[in-house]
């Protein structure tokens, strides 16, 4: 049916012509956005909004960063686009920052569009350079929506596009609040965690697996902080068994965990990292994978199936340098460490202890997320897993009336704001937040 597009409103004309991700297209409400700056958002209504969700926990160093943006600019008048076959210098000083961040013996950067294909081909990598064929993913985790990274993910979404194919074998990771283990204490949940993992592999058997392939901080899965000594342990059992450890760090890297990497904070190396997202905080589409001296090695004389158009993108590469430098000049990496420990974490507890629909807290740095529940005895989330919830909605509005735009996961809100959030504007939404968890008190039953 034709219509006239000049008739109809902009939100209209967004909902006749763009499919959306993950949605039932009919019911979608987007909020049209004008423009935005620092951790502040603002609609086509002159509306306002704090951004508690830094878009999808990727706008790290805020929006709009004037630094960013000149270096986009300066880059556009110098060179816009070049083949992935040839050199360019943004793509080398990128590369070299994110490798002098990284960890020792990282060795060179592939670089991608996004994080799912960083996936794709970290995994592709390792299936090459060990001539195996499966990897292992925990439960609770999510790696993209590409065929590979899609049936690695471990939460609902993977349903409807796993064709269990991929050589994909998914366990379970700590996450002592919800135990699969039945542990009481965090070195327990660390310790059968690691020998469930360990009985996984003994299983599957050990020279059939390619990779294990880890969030170091599980994002939208709900943001859990592994506990001390588990890194360490799959390290362990990677290097017993021969098997390629790749570290997933595209929504917990680049500052967010008040790191530049969050397996730093464990002490742990890994083989093979993925990034993206905070690496420029979106403002160009840009990913990667960082690779350690052997698996460039196995590539040295022999060719590297694998490829993209836009590898190393000048204009993605140049706000990433830019990004990069913000970020080492004005202390942003330490100033989400402060945040966490000084605003959020001592402020998401105050919230607790004034709404029993809190059942757990639980993060770092600028990288939080609150469980919310019936009951804090039985622990019944507040919307079932892999689904929403009349009550989660109705939280999600109370929130869209504060101003305060907030990522949310089935029966989890997740306080994830840029990086460069002072402690003034994170306590203004805290108590946005405040106000808005007391339109669901009422679905506490105890």
């Amino acid at each position: 049916m034709s219509v006239d597009r000049e008739t109809l409103s902009d939100l209209e004309r967004e909902k006749a012509a763009v499919f959306h991700s993950w949605s039932a297209q009919n019911t979608l409400n987007p909020l049209m956005v004008r423009d935005a700056k620092g951790v502040y958002v603002t609609d086509h209504d002159g509306r306002t909004y704090l951004d508690f969700s830094s878009q999808l926990v990727n706008v790290n160093i805020g929006h709009q960063h004037p630094a960013v943006v000149a270096a986009i600019k300066e880059q556009a008048d110098l060179l816009c686009t070049v083949a992935p076959q040839h050199g360019n210098v943004a793509r080398t000083r990128a590369a070299e920052l994110v490798l002098e961040h990284s960890f020792e013996g990282a060795q060179k950067v592939f670089f991608t569009n996004g994080g799912t294909e960083a996936v794709e081909h970290a995994v592709r990598m390792a299936r090459l350079h060990t001539g195996r064929p499966k990897v292992l993913a925990r439960y609770r985790s999510y790696h993209g929506a590409t065929s590979t990274s899609i049936n690695l993910t471990g939460d609902p979404r993977r349903w409807a596009n796993d064709e269990g194919t991929a050589g994909v074998v998914h366990f379970f990771g700590p996450f002592l609040y919800r135990s699969q283990f039945y542990a009481t204490t965090e070195a327990e949940e660390c310790e059968r965690a690691i020998e469930h993992l360990r009985a996984t592999i003994e299983f599957e058997g050990p020279t059939t697996i390619a990779a294990i392939i880890l969030e170091s901080v599980p994002g939208t899965a709900g943001i859990m902080v592994p506990p001390p000594g588990y890194l360490r342990g799959v390290r362990e059992l990677c290097d017993r068994y021969g098997i390629v450890y790749i570290a997933d760090e595209v929504m917990a890297g680049f500052g967010r965990t008040g790191a530049w990497f969050a397996y730093q904070q464990h002490d742990v190396t890994p083989d093979l990292v993925t990034f993206a997202k905070g690496v420029n905080s979106g403002y160009v589409p840009l990913g990667g994978v960082v690779i350690n001296e052997a698996i460039c090695q196995t590539f040295a004389d022999r060719v590297y199936p694998g490829g993209l158009t836009y590898s190393g993108h000048p204009l993605a590469c140049a706000s990433a340098v830019a990004s990069m430098r913000a970020m080492a000049d004005e202390g942003i990496v330490e100033n989400a460490r402060r945040i966490g420990d000084e605003v959020l974490r001592p402020g998401l507890t105050a919230l607790a202890e004034r709404h029993p629909v809190i059942g757990d807290v639980r993060g770092l740095g600028v990288f939080f997320a609150l469980e919310l529940v019936t009951s804090r005895t039985t622990r019944e989330p507040l919307a079932p897993y892999g689904s929403s919830s009349a009550a989660m909605n109705e939280l999600v509005a109370a929130c869209r009336n504060e101003s305060l735009l907030i990522f949310n996961n089935y029966n989890r809100i997740h306080v994830v704001p840029p990086c460069t959030i002072t402690p003034d504007e994170a306590r203004d939404g805290l108590e946005r937040l405040d106000r808005a968890l007391s339109s669901v008190d009422k679905y506490y039953v105890g």
